[in-house]
């Protein structure tokens, strides 16, 4: 049998070919595109399709991102239906712009690019000394965003494109100011209500619930009775710290490293100086620079007559304000105190030498070097724990470049068990306990850290028992984890939580005896107009709420103002009660010029918003943007961060 295939190899490759090939073009094919074309499309803007997958890696990033910015934030909030929904509606969004921008032609052109990045205060600070980008940091930056620079900066592109879209409209709002008054005078206007609190507290002393109540009250509560999700993990931490814990130096490279930079580590050479001044700012024009030059020229040529005239001579002619009445003294200095051609002349003198006239942004100097500070050598055992740190700082430096992508690809490659990295890189694998979704107040360091939590809860880290990806917890620190024990939330039993469980009961039960006492007051009361409790009468607004609850505020500002006086009932909940009499409508009282200003302004851009929401709505039409998700029954905003909306 075998010989028989030895023997007709290539007969029987020709006849697989046959085979094979041709059932794989007519249903491998058609089996991927099925594949491709039954992945579930969440949304739909202008032809184009926005996949489950795109939804859940946009959603990865802006949890990744509120909880960078937000580290407290119940993660709850950002798991739920409507966290999701939010971020959905901002992919849709940014499709519906990013479609008007290419019809209408918006682009970013390479110079406006240069322009916003270079305003970009992040990226700002990665400036060296000399203006130029450091763009090591720069990488890191944008690495850290899960992108390349060319990426980041296509972004950024993009950005500035879909933002044209909109320009049109925010930069044009206007509001007519009797309109705006009308609207603001409403907003603004000011009830006088009296209050009658029926307060939870106050019924307290009542109430002396039973066992049976309370066993009852629990079961129907558990869910307020629960130990939090844990998990107990082990981890693995790379940083600058333990890198230099692995690095020796020999005696002969710290003598070596001395030899080339005993002067340096010696100290700075300072230099003093005076000098006369005539100013001349830098974008001056011409003829104002050269008169100013020649009169630097003047006086240069009077000092070279009479050197020891110079402290005379800068008192009476130097513009510089600071240092004209000591004679233009400008006492010690070392490098990079002075403005770059300043420091390069004095440097470049010897003590009692006048310059020629230097040029800076300032104007034009005439220096003279009066003085120069040598530091004083020290010796190699002074400087031996110095040159120690500097030399394992440096080496470090190097080694953790090096050693983070063998870190990382380490952790994941090997994803079940951490031991593999730990001996390569001769790293401590540590250990930690009962860790939750939100870390304990006042926790620091790498375990409070929002990213890497949230790796350790997410499928992989508890479903499928991986390491987590290596997280950036600090400049230079790389932590992976894995979880080891997890224990899901879990109600407690009703004898550790008694007494808790108790408490919340009486809270409820005294809410009841609240709530129930001030309805029936109400009904008395609208029965029997007059002023039965007499409380002091206060005035409240929305922006002066007087210490009165929110819902109690909102409630008089809310009742009918032609059926004023008015009672009503609000419902504080735990806290209770209150029934409100609204009296009577007090005017607003008319606002100082800044104030009128200032709230005209927001309520133009309130306006201009509300314009913009219109456009886009007109634009979601335009380009048939469809969601295929039903809406979340809550409030998309009912606890989600103010920057997720």
């Amino acid at each position: 049998m075998f010989d028989l295939v030895r023997k007709h190899t290539k007969i029987l490759m020709f006849m697989m070919f046959l085979l094979i090939i041709p059932a794989f073009v007519l249903v491998g094919i058609d089996g991927y595109t099925r594949f491709n074309d039954g992945a579930a499309v969440v949304a739909r803007v202008g032809g184009r399709d926005i996949s489950q997958a795109e939804l859940d890696f946009a959603h990865k990033s802006e949890v990744e991102r509120i909880r960078a910015s937000m580290p407290s934030i119940d993660p709850k909030l950002l798991d739920s239906p409507q966290a999701r929904y939010a971020t959905l509606e901002r992919l849709v969004r940014e499709r519906v712009m990013a479609e008007a921008a290419d019809k209408s032609r918006l682009i970013t052109s390479d110079a406006r690019l240069a322009r916003d990045l270079q305003q970009n205060p992040t990226i700002a600070a990665l400036r060296r000394p000399d203006g130029g980008l450091d763009m090591d940091r720069y990488k890191l930056l944008v690495a850290s965003q899960g992108l390349t620079p060319e990426g980041f900066e296509a972004r950024v592109r993009r950005d500035l494109s879909l933002r044209q879209v909109e320009a049109a409209i925010m930069s044009t709002g206007f509001s007519v100011p009797a309109v705006a008054e009308v609207s603001l005078g409403s907003f603004f206007e000011k009830r006088e209500v009296q209050i009658v609190n029926f307060k939870s507290a106050d019924f307290v002393s009542r109430l002396n619930p039973s066992d049976a109540e309370i066993e009852t009250f629990y079961k129907g509560n558990a869910m307020q009775f629960q130990a939090p999700e844990s998990v107990s993990i082990e981890y693995l931490v790379l940083d600058l710290d333990t890198i230099k814990k692995s690095i020796s130096l020999s005696e002969a490279d710290l003598k070596a490293y001395y030899d080339q930079n005993a002067a340096r580590l010696s100290g700075t050479e300072e230099r003093r100086a005076s000098h006369i001044l005539i100013s001349a700012a830098k974008d001056a024009p011409s003829a104002e620079r050269d008169k100013a030059k020649k009169r630097a020229q003047d006086l240069l040529a009077e000092v070279r007559k009479t050197p020891t005239a110079f402290a005379e001579i800068a008192k009476k002619q130097s513009q510089d304000p600071g240092s004209a009445p000591s004679g233009g003294d400008l006492d010690f200095f070392a490098r990079g105190a002075m403005v770059k051609a300043f420091e390069e002349a004095a440097f470049a003198m010897k003590t009692g030498d006048i310059s020629e006239v230097v040029e800076s942004d300032f104007g034009y100097h005439i220096i003279k070097l009066t003085d120069v500070k040598m530091p004083k050598q020290r010796s190699f055992d002074e400087l031996r724990a110095k040159i120690e740190a500097d030399l394992k700082a440096q080496q470090a430096q190097r080694k953790f470049a090096e050693t983070a992508e063998a870190f990382t690809n380490g952790v994941y490659e090997q994803a079940d068990s951490l031991k593999p990295v730990a001996e390569k890189l001769k790293l401590e694998v540590k250990v930690a306990s009962n860790l939750l979704r939100r870390p304990a107040p006042g926790t620091a360091g790498v375990l409070a850290n929002a990213k890497l939590l949230g790796a350790l809860f997410g499928d992989d880290a508890i479903v499928k028992k991986r390491n987590t990806e290596a997280v950036e917890t600090a400049p230079n620190q790389l932590v992976s984890a894995r979880v080891v024990v997890h224990t899901p939330a879990r109600t407690l039993p009703l004898a550790e939580v008694r007494s808790a469980v108790r408490e919340r009961l009486l809270i409820s039960q005294a809410a009841d005896l609240a709530r129930k006492d001030g309805l029936a007051k109400l009904a008395a009361w609208k029965a029997l107009p007059g002023d039965p409790a007499a409380p002091v009468a206060l005035v409240v607004s929305r922006d002066q709420a007087q210490g009165v609850p929110p819902k109690v505020v909102e409630a008089a500002m809310r009742t009918d103002p032609s059926a004023l006086p008015a009672l009503s009932g609000v419902d504080l909940g735990d806290q209770g009660y209150a029934v409100v009499k609204v009296g009577r409508i007090v005017s607003r009282s008319p606002p100082d010029d800044a104030a009128g200003k200032q709230a005209l302004g927001q309520y133009t851009q309130l306006w201009s918003a509300a314009e913009n929401q219109a456009y886009y709505g007109v634009l979601k039409d335009r380009f048939k943007a469809r969601v295929n998700l039903p809406l979340p029954t809550n409030s998309l905003s009912e606890g989600l961060p103010a920057s997720s909306q």
